[in-house]
């Protein structure tokens, strides 16, 4: 098991992303599953429509996407677990609040984190977080 962030999950829908590594990794979630904080299906969601607006992607395509994302074994925590500390942890790596609660989702679950975002591999290095990417 591991954290995705919505860097990685985009990068799995968009052929300018996707590479050998982010296809392992979406590997890993459908053998092993994920962890996510709560906030990453309006983050998905977000990415997809701005996609949309962008004549990135089709709207059918977009619903697809969040069709088949709902089918992989990733677990949506209920609720923002420990909003104060991804606060204590965005300021500590000068990250947004956004970021820094994938980063406190891997801390607090002791799970590997993925993620494309460099700031994000930076301050989970520094906060002893394994990366998968």
């Amino acid at each position: 098991m591991l954290v995705i962030d919505t860097s990685v999950a985009a990068a799995w829908w968009f052929a300018d992303e996707v590479t050998p590594a982010t296809d392992a990794v979406l590997e890993r979630v459908v053998a092993e599953g994920a962890v996510v904080p709560a906030l990453f299906p309006a983050e998905v969601a977000n990415v997809l429509v701005q996609a949309e607006r962008r004549k990135r992607i089709a709207p059918a395509l977009a619903d697809r996407v969040l069709g088949i994302l709902s089918g992989l074994p990733i677990e949506v925590e209920a609720s923002l677990r420990a909003p104060g500390g991804a606060v204590q942890l965005a300021r500590a790596h000068g990250l947004t609040v956004y970021d820094a609660t994938y980063l406190e989702t891997a801390i607090r679950r002791a799970l590997p984190l993925a993620t494309l975002d460099r700031e994000l591999q930076r301050a989970a290095r520094t906060a002893g977080v394994a990366l998968v990417l």
